[in-house]
């Protein structure tokens, strides 16, 4: 057994911090808040957000350094102001809509791209306690029967668990690829070395996505600055399946591209499961990008429409927090979420009651208002925006061996893992209202679901009778003389309509809500 050593090591604060909004003296600068109230520089504020370091500029190529230096060159002129643009924004209800009565979007203010790039922190957040992590690696490892993991995951014991909660400086622990000390050589979850070879050279931020089991429909982000199109990195895993019916309706480059996504095809994948292959990009974000700051994960089923540094600027920095996740819009208990599972067939009930009642015995509680500020138990899962710092680190690997040992169901074990890290540091998991995430990402039905739709709308027969033609009166323009005694040239209509004829008007069509959808009654 040995362990790998990583660059998690969290680098030691500047003079330069993002402050908490609540402070009352603040310095804007294109804009760039500083601890002591001074202006910053326009150029200067870029080189502290790492755009025009020197150490920086001699590991890139030459049009690497043009990208930035056009950058550089784009922003506007400085302007100095003394309140955050959105300090006085408030939080309005999505508006009302009564043919949309599931989960909506709300307003969310955004910062222009330009300003909210400048918002950028010069230094990595501070990781409590922990300041160096190190992941597992076991040679010679084969598999076995088990509860409790699986090969890739390195069938951690409970012992195993338990340790990994007790939380030091210098850390080893069980987060994927354990077979080998290169995620993606040999480990399971293997990636080619060319594309290897592309997401180490990634830096400073990624958004990433997967699609296994051609189980969604591959989305092109919208809205996307030409800033981040030059500096943020989009990346797509998919495996060999999803690939080969995307060849059938989609032209993949020689660049392996599809639109802005960097295409990645994942060979000899750990789990049968393709929901459970999905949570390796998913969690496990900066094992596969040792290089990158600050990662954004939507599902395969979302489409990004909001710039990456809106998102990271409103939802991390703004807010002075590492790791940020939207709350479920309707359920707050893990209980609660149990059940619901269950009634949906998500997984098998046996395994899903396993899971809780371990949790049980662990101490876990129905949610009240006991726990705030903790606003929820249950996140809606589907979108992740983090800074890959130590703790946060931690955080998703130990929520990955969760859902490796258990359900492959992540809302069920969110909780358990976040309480207990917050239990021993002064960390947690920001979580926002579920609106506020579908303002950024449009969700779209997974692929099964989408076709079986299409199907019954195909199969359904017509729902109005029968239309009955009726000529039309000729209508004399609104200008013409109008002669009482005079006829009109126009046939004249059928004489009084009878009542099955009625029964076609609108009048007599009423729309009932049932279960959300409308039910037309003839």
């Amino acid at each position: 057994m040995r362990f790998e050593s990583n660059k998690d090591e969290d680098a030691s604060p500047g003079v330069e911090t993002m402050l908490v909004f609540s402070d009352h003296v603040r310095s804007f600068v294109n804009p760039v808040w500083t601890s002591s109230g001074r202006s910053v520089a326009q150029r200067d504020s870029l080189t502290a957000n790492g755009l025009g370091t020197g150490s920086q500029m001699e590991r890139q190529s030459d049009s690497s350094q043009k990208q930035v230096q056009g950058l550089i060159r784009s922003f506007p002129p400085a302007v100095v102001l003394n309140h955050h643009p959105c300090e006085n924004f408030s939080l309005s209800p999505p508006p009302i809509d009564r043919k949309r009565t599931g989960p909506r979007p709300c307003p969310v203010c955004y910062l222009p791209v330009e300003q909210a790039l400048a918002m950028r922190p010069a230094q990595p957040s501070t990781s409590p306690v922990l300041q160096s992590l190190n992941y597992m690696s076991k040679e010679n490892l084969v598999s076995k029967d088990s509860n409790g993991g699986s090969l890739f995951g390195g069938y951690p014991s409970l012992e195993e668990r338990d340790k990994s909660y007790d939380i030091k400086d210098l850390m080893i622990v069980h987060c994927g690829f354990v077979r080998g000390t290169i995620p993606g050589l040999n480990t399971g979850f293997d990636i080619d070395e060319a594309d290897r070879s592309e997401m180490q050279q990634c830096q400073r931020t990624v958004v990433a996505s997967a699609i296994f089991g051609n189980y969604d429909i591959l989305q092109q982000p919208e809205n996307i600055s030409e800033s981040s199109k030059d500096t943020v990195c989009f990346f797509m895993f998919l495996d060999e399946e999803t690939e080969a019916a995307l060849k059938n309706s989609t032209t993949i480059d020689h660049t392996k591209r599809i639109g802005l996504w960097r295409v990645v095809v994942v060979r000899n994948l750990p789990y049968s499961d393709a929901r459970r292959n999905g949570k390796v990009p998913k969690l496990l974000l900066h094992r596969l990008f040792p290089n990158v700051r600050y990662s954004i994960w939507i599902d395969g089923k979302l489409k990004l429409v909001r710039d990456p540094y809106q998102v990271l600027e409103r939802f991390l920095w703004r807010k002075n927090v590492s790791f940020a996740i939207s709350r479920h819009y309707r359920r707050f208990d893990v209980f609660e979420e149990a059940e619901a599972n269950k009634a949906g067939g998500k997984y098998d009930n046996a395994s899903i009651d396993y899971q809780i009642e371990f949790y049980k015995r662990e101490g876990l509680t129905h949610y009240s208002s006991a726990k705030l500020p903790i606003t929820s138990d249950v996140p809606e899962g589907c979108v992740i925006i983090r800074e890959h710092i130590p703790i946060t680190n931690l955080f998703t690997c130990l929520w990955f061996n969760e859902v490796d040992r258990f359900t492959s169901r992540d809302q069920l074990s969110f909780s358990t893992v976040r309480d207990k890290i917050r239990s021993r540091v002064n960390w947690t998991a920001d979580m926002f209202l579920d609106c506020e995430r579908r303002d950024f990402v449009v969700q779209s039905y997974h692929r099964e679901l989408l076709e079986q739709r299409q199907a019954t709308l195909r199969s359904r027969p017509p729902l109005w009778p029968p239309m009955v033609q009726i000529q039309p009166r000729k209508m004399l323009p609104d200008n013409a003389a109008k002669e009482p005694g005079k006829a009109s040239s126009a046939k004249k209509l059928p004489g009084k309509r009878t009542r099955d004829k009625k029964s076609s008007s609108k009048r007599s069509h009423r729309t009932k809500v049932i279960g959300g959808k409308e039910a037309i009654q003839l």
